[in-house]
């Protein structure tokens, strides 16, 4: 039997997005998140994390420096009972021609073979138009976090692909993919 599976971005999805995260210290994860994370866990999803890191490509931070943002990540989140079943990552630049960039469903189409995940009855929830088209790229719904300014402005974006839902943060998209079948 295939399994259910929620992708998620990290940043400005899971915990704030100071911009190239770069340091255990300056992780932040978002009280609803928590909330959400743990409503998804008790659902029996599959929770993985797929994130675009080109601050590696960069060179603003080392494959060391971000596999300690991440075990701290995993750390803090096993505290409220939420295992990650695994964190992936594009390390490129985005000039990079690479085939693991969001919105590229590469990353969620290999964790999707690996785990036996059925791809059209999961999800794929972040903040970004990016996230929106891995989505729908991998055959997964889609979920937008976003506030009602946000999406406006997010609507007048020349690739726009309006999401299957839209919510103000992990928490609230929970609550709909767990009403979800």
């Amino acid at each position: 039997m295939r399994r259910r599976a929620v992708f998620l971005d990290r940043d400005g999805t899971i915990n704030e997005d100071p911009g190239y995260l770069c340091s255990p210290k300056l992780l932040r994860i978002y009280p609803a998140a928590r909330r959400g994370l743990k409503l998804l866990a008790n659902n029996n999803f599959l929770l993985f994390v797929v994130t675009n890191q080109s601050g590696l490509g960069r060179g603003y931070f080392t494959v060391e420096e971000l596999a300690a943002v991440h075990l701290k990540l995993e750390a803090e989140l096993r505290r409220d009972g939420i295992t990650l079943d695994e964190i992936v990552y594009c390390p490129h630049h985005p000039d990079d021609d690479c085939d693991c960039r969001k919105p590229s469903p590469y990353l969620v189409l290999e964790l999707a073979g690996r785990y036996e995940v059925d791809c059209h009855s999961s999800f794929f929830v972040g903040d970004k138009l990016v996230d929106i088209l891995t989505g729908y790229n991998s055959g997964c719904r889609s979920v937008l976090l976003a506030l009602p300014e946000e999406v406006e402005e997010l609507r007048r974006m020349k690739d726009w692909r309006e999401p299957d839902y839209i919510a103000e943060d992990l928490y609230q998209a929970a609550l709909w993919i767990t009403k979800t079948e």
